[in-house]
């Protein structure tokens, strides 16, 4: 059976406290993208997770759909069976795509042997492999609090715009992001916000983590410059980071960011 699982990006992100854990709450809004990994699951002897595509993710192991397998296997006992991941979505990219890649895996085992799991249940599941995980089982958008695994759903449609996405030659850890955060309370509403107009995202609607990458990459800073002077309503990093987006009122070209970075139209 075969999948195929998309990105999302962060409209907004605010990293309010620091847990005693370690980890981290935030509040940002999920939007789901056309940028898509396959992941395919067939019948085997032995139980391997095969990656090609623009990454190599190292030991496949250690790969977050193996991890799901596994997951699920312990509790259901099917058999073994061929992950394939064709990777599309770049990684360290606040993309998401790891998690999204587990969550149709999730599906894909739910359908293929019968297991009955409803949404909840398998939101369950996803919540143990990654703190966004949960978010690709319905993959519709929300506005995300907590560790970013307690949803609100959002009535937010960019259809009727062009989404450009950048992605700089650039990698940045989801720990490295985190080790120079300074939380701070927000007063402001995310969900309130995305629902006006686009246009008025721009002075609003923050990431927090730029601040810091930014500073350390200025060469992400420069892509959401570039964003802008080419016409962008509204130009943010997402999640945190490297790429970029910029969101359109129609189609575009930005040969100067090609140079540079690997760019994805019409999302």
């Amino acid at each position: 059976m075969l999948a195929f699982a998309n990105a999302k990006i962060n409209i907004g992100l605010n990293v309010t406290e620091k847990l005693p854990d370690g980890y981290h709450n935030i509040q940002t809004v999920f939007y789901p993208i056309e940028l898509h990994d396959v992941v395919e699951l067939t019948d085997a002897t032995t139980t391997t997770c095969v990656v090609s595509g623009i990454d190599n993710l190292g030991n496949p192991e250690e790969n977050i759909c193996y991890k799901a397998f596994r997951l699920l296997q312990r509790e259901y006992n099917f058999p073994e069976q061929q992950i394939t991941l064709l990777k599309q979505i770049p990684v360290g990219a606040g993309l998401g795509g790891g998690s999204s890649d587990a969550a149709q895996l999730i599906k894909i085992i739910n359908k293929k042997f019968n297991l009955g799991l409803t949404v909840p249940e398998m939101e369950q599941y996803a919540s143990a492999l990654g703190a966004d995980c949960a978010f690709f089982i319905e993959n519709k958008p929300v506005y995300a609090v907590g560790r970013g695994d307690q949803f609100q759903p959002v009535g937010l449609d960019l259809s009727a715009y062009n989404i450009v996405l950048v992605k700089p030659d650039i990698h940045v850890s989801t720990a490295e992001a985190y080790a120079g955060m300074q939380p701070l309370p927000h007063e402001e509403h995310l969900p309130a916000l995305v629902q006006q107009p686009v246009e008025t995202w721009k002075d609003q609607v923050k990431n927090d983590f730029e601040r810091m990458v930014f500073e350390k990459y200025p060469a992400i800073a420069d892509v959401k410059q570039k964003l802008y002077a080419a016409g962008a309503l509204y130009a943010a990093m997402s999640g945190s980071g490297s790429s970029v987006y910029g969101i359109f009122n129609g189609p575009v070209a930005l040969p100067e960011l090609e140079q540079h970075n690997k760019v994805y139209y019409n999302l």
